[in-house]
């Protein structure tokens, strides 16, 4: 036995269909929980009903909390990890199903890697049914060896600001870090910014076994699909210079969290790439319209290397030079 306290953070909304699976995957972990805290955001279907059948007969305690009004999935998640009392938080999802040794291989992970302050790992998807679709969670967002290493060698930030790879699901976290990260800014989601400002003060660690099914399905918030390039450009079409400009609110935030809270956050190096990544986002969002212009500006941008450090290279040059 480690000593550690292992806590789980669950947010539920209407998830009554695929909910009991989830707790029964959780209650069968070979190394159980020492609690389960539910924040519930307000669920209009038997969701609640199913959570607390479920207290009835857990063997570890369970806390649920109910939210009076709808507060979306962020501020839900910020609140059951605010009231976990473990070492170690383990984020769930209402709608997948963990494998039996999730929970044993996270906390593995921590005791083995004392500098480590974050834990995420690759999840097989599945449909609604649980069949595996053929694809894995890393495989979907192009996390690769490069990127792994990166993160290896204590890089993870630079990763995490060309797009987020943690998801939530498979995240766990240790509860000193709490005070970096919290309160999380409802404009952000919950696992993004939780790995950002860990990552700002601290290793990741990475378990490359898949440790859930993650469930794909019409009425998930988020999801996860496998497209080409062909598939990305035409999506890209849509994406509107204010979409830039929106993401760069989102990165402003973060930078004046970073400076605030200096005494915890000793991100001087993070809060210069936070400026690059802002100055980048401010160049696509203000791309030219005239060819000749937008050329030039593409151009320039690539000169600087930001389109391969915070977006996905020439990919991402070839769509503003075409669509703007």
């Amino acid at each position: 036995m480690s000593g550690m306290r292992l806590s789980v953070a669950m947010c539920t909304y209407n998830g009554a269909r695929y909910l009991e699976e989830q707790l029964d995957s959780i209650a069968a972990q070979i190394r159980q929980p020492d609690e389960l805290v539910v924040c519930d955001d307000h669920s209009t279907d038997a969701t609640v009903e199913i959570i607390q059948t479920f207290i009835s007969r857990a063997v570890f305690p369970v806390r649920l909390i109910k939210n009076e009004n709808n507060l979306g999935s962020t501020k839900s998640f910020e609140t059951a990890i605010d009231l976990c009392t473990g070492d170690i938080i383990a984020l769930s999802d209402q709608d997948d199903v963990w494998q039996a040794d999730k929970l044993m291989l996270i906390e593995a992970k921590f005791v083995d890697s004392p500098s480590i302050g974050l834990v995420f790992t690759d999840a097989v998807v599945v449909d609604e049914y649980l069949r595996p679709m053929g694809y894995r969670i890393w495989q979907s967002l192009g996390f690769n060896l490069a990127d792994r290493k990166k993160i290896e060698a204590g890089k993870a930030v630079e990763v995490l600001l060309k797009r987020n790879i943690v998801t939530g699901a498979t995240m766990a976290i240790r509860a000193n870090f709490k005070k970096v990260f919290m309160p999380i800014p409802s404009e952000w989601a919950h696992d993004a910014w939780i790995a950002l400002m860990v990552a700002a003060c601290a290793d990741l660690g990475m378990i490359p076994e898949p440790t859930i099914k993650y469930r794909q399905h019409i009425n998930q918030q988020i999801g996860i699909k496998r497209n080409g390039f062909l598939k990305k450009l035409t999506m890209a079409r849509g994406t509107k210079s204010n979409t830039y400009l929106n993401q760069l609110e989102k990165y402003r935030a973060a930078h004046e969290w970073l400076i605030e809270n200096v005494e915890v956050l000793p991100g001087k190096e993070v809060a210069l790439q936070l400026e690059d990544k802002m100055a980048h986002l401010t160049v696509r969002g203000n791309i030219p319209a005239g060819i000749l212009p937008r050329l030039f500006s593409v151009i320039e941008e690539l000169r600087t290397y930001r389109y391969h450090r915070y977006s996905y290279g020439w990919k991402s040059a070839v769509k503003d030079l075409i669509y703007g």
